[in-house]
């Protein structure tokens, strides 16, 4: 059954998903990303969170709740590492992240819908 917090969610997933890859692009595009190793793997890791928890919200999986706690979590790390750096691309995934980790949040220990 969907209502409107699992659109929500799966919208915030799929954002977040395209913001953390996109960041982790441009970071890779740094003169040197070097400095940037820990963020682009939260990008990562965060984005490949976001992408999982937007397939179980879609199919309406059993395990949607455990899902989403882990993108909660994941989200707020990246957007916590992200929020650190002044570029652009680096704060509009910390954007991202904020709000997927609420989303998520709401979520989080849910069961079967």
């Amino acid at each position: 059954m969907k209502d409107q917090t699992l659109d929500a969610c799966l919208a915030a997933c799929q954002a977040c998903a395209t913001a953390c890859l996109h960041c982790a692009v441009s970071c890779l595009g740094e003169p040197d990303p070097s400095p940037m190793r820990r963020c682009i793997a939260l990008d990562l890791d965060c984005a490949d969170a976001c992408r999982l928890t937007a397939a179980y919200l879609a199919r309406d999986s059993a395990h949607l709740g455990d899902a989403c706690e882990l993108c909660a979590h994941l989200c707020r790390v990246c957007g916590d590492e992200c929020g650190k750096h002044s570029m652009d691309h680096c704060q509009a995934c910390a954007q991202a992240c904020r709000v997927c980790a609420q989303a998520c949040s709401a979520l989080a220990g849910r069961g079967h819908l």
